[in-house]
C-alpha cells in the first residue's frame, strides 16, 4: 500500500515538474502569442473566408493545450492549486473559454481574447508589474479620494459660477464633474471650454488655471510616484529574498564543509586505530 502511494506521488511529481518546467512554460507563452494573432485574424472577414478552417482548428488546439496544462497542475497540486492567485487567474480565463458560445452566450465568444492576459501570469516581468500595481492599490485609493474631493469642490464652484450661462457644461454637478474631467485631461480645454467661458466671465482663468495645475500636474503625478515606489519596494524585497536564499545556501555549504572535516577526522582516527591494532597483532 505504501509503495503504491509513493508510486502515485512520484507520478504526480513528474507531471507537475514537466508542466511547470521552463520548457513547457516557454511553449505556453508562444501559444498565447500565437493565439492572440489568430484571434486578431478572425476579425478580418477576408482572412476568415480564406483561412477559417485553419483558424478554428488552431483555436481548438491551443485551448486544448491550455486545458491539459491546467489539468496537470491540478493533478499535481490538488486543492493547493487554488492557493496561488495566478493559478486561479489562469483557471478563470481558461474556464471562460470553455463556456459554449451559442445562443444567448454568443457574446462570450469575444471573451476568448482574454486568454492573451495569461501572459501576465506566465511572463515573470509582467507578473512583477502587476504585483507592484496590487501593492500600490492602498496609495492609489488615497490619491483617488483626494482627487475626487477636489473634483467635488470644483464641480460645486463651477456650477454656481457658470451653470446659468453654460448649462450644457455646468448645469448640474454631474455635468460639471464631466466637464472638469475633460479639462483635467487637457482635451480641447482651452478653445473648447475655457475661452468660451472667459468670453462671459473674463476672470474664469482664476478658477481653471489652478484647477489644471493641481489635477493634471500635481495629483496625477502622485499616481506615478506611488506605482514607481511600489515597484522599487518589490525589487528591494526580491533582492533581499535572493540575498537570504544565498546566505542560506552559503550556511548549508559551510555546514557540509564542517561535516566533511569532521568525517575526515573520524576516518583518520579510525585508520590510526586500525593500524595500531594491526601492529599489536603482528607483535
Amino acid at each position: 500500500m505504501g509503495r503504491r502511494r509513493e508510486t502515485t506521488m512520484n507520478w504526480r511529481e513528474r507531471i507537475g515538474t514537466f508542466v511547470e518546467g521552463d520548457r513547457v512554460q516557454r511553449v505556453i507563452t508562444g501559444l498565447i502569442i500565437f493565439n492572440a494573432v489568430t484571434l486578431g485574424m478572425e476579425t478580418s472577414p477576408t482572412l476568415v473566408e480564406m483561412m477559417g478552417g485553419f483558424l478554428r482548428a488552431a483555436d481548438t488546439a491551443v485551448l486544448s493545450v491550455f486545458v491539459l496544462e491546467i489539468a496537470g497542475k491540478l493533478l499535481y497540486r490538488g486543492f493547493g492549486f487554488f492557493r496561488n492567485g495566478w493559478n486561479v487567474f489562469d483557471f478563470i480565463i481558461v474556464g471562460i473559454a470553455l463556456v459554449p458560445s451559442a445562443g444567448d452566450l454568443k457574446v462570450l465568444r469575444a471573451l476568448r481574447i482574454l486568454r492573451v492576459l495569461r501572459l501576465l501570469s506566465v511572463v515573470p516581468q509582467m507578473r512583477r508589474v502587476v504585483q507592484a500595481l496590487l501593492m500600490a492599490i492602498p496609495g492609489i485609493m488615497s490619491v483617488a479620494l483626494l482627487i475626487l474631493l477636489i473634483f467635488y469642490v470644483g464641480a460645486v464652484l463651477s456650477t454656481n459660477l457658470y451653470g446659468q450661462d453654460f448649462p450644457e457644461w455646468f448645469g448640474n454637478i454631474g455635468a460639471s464633474m464631466y466637464t472638469l474631467f475633460q479639462v483635467m485631461t487637457l482635451e480641447s480645454w482651452s478653445m473648447g471650454i475655457v475661452r468660451p467661458v472667459m468670453d462671459e466671465h473674463p476672470t474664469a482663468w482664476i478658477f481653471f488655471v489652478p484647477f489644471i495645475l493641481v489635477t493634471s500636474f500635481a495629483v496625477l503625478n502622485l499616481f506615478i510616484g506611488i506605482i514607481v515606489d511600489a515597484m522599487q519596494a518589490q525589487e528591494t524585497e526580491e533582492e533581499e529574498r535572493l540575498h537570504q536564499d544565498a546566505e542560506h545556501i552559503l550556511d548549508e555549504t559551510e555546514s557540509v564543509k564542517d561535516e566533511l572535516v569532521a568525517l575526515r577526522g573520524e576516518m583518520k582516527e579510525m585508520r590510526r586505530l586500525l593500524e595500531s591494532r594491526g601492529g599489536e597483532r603482528e607483535s
